[in-house]
């Protein structure tokens, strides 16, 4: 059994919430699909094909997307998630993960995760690709961190 407690930093938090955004296979392919528009309507523009119009058009939407998903989705869902600014008790256990906080606690078994992802700051733990939770890795001291990594790669199948 492993436990840790923990609080978010804004900064770590916005970070692994692009992490999420990028690494989804349908943003993926949407930010390859722009960009292959805006090189394609660069090179029409540079051959005169098309009008300085329609090469605005296509580096606007790519400039948007980014702001999009870099910048404004990440503090949009930062400003209103109150899980951010709690202090948590997580304890991983061979049967279970459990988060607790002053006003209680709540366990899951480690078959209702469908997969986990790890970026430079946390631990991605998903329900499904839409919803998941996230634990800061410094949250574990010396190898602490590796034994919550085990745990994870072995209890949780990723796809």
């Amino acid at each position: 059994m492993t436990s840790a407690y923990f609080t978010y930093n804004k900064a770590k938090v916005i970070q692994a919430l692009r992490y999420h955004f990028i690494s989804r296979r349908e943003i993926k392919i949407m930010m390859v699909l722009v960009n292959v528009f805006a090189i394609l309507s660069a090179g029409l523009f540079f051959f005169k094909k098309i009008s300085p119009l329609a090469f605005l058009l296509s580096s606007a939407l790519w400039f948007i997307m980014m702001i999009l998903f870099w910048y404004l989705l990440p503090h949009i869902i930062y400003r209103k998630s109150a899980t951010f600014k709690d202090r948590f008790r997580a304890v991983l256990d061979d049967d279970a993960f459990e988060i607790e906080n002053l006003r209680g606690s709540r366990a899951w078994e480690w078959s209702e995760f469908s997969s986990w992802m790890e970026s430079p700051h946390f631990f991605h733990l998903y329900f499904n690709p839409r919803s998941f939770f996230i634990v800061p890795k410094e949250a574990f001291e010396g190898d602490e961190e590796h034994a919550a990594r085990k745990i994870f790669a072995s209890k949780i199948n990723n796809p």
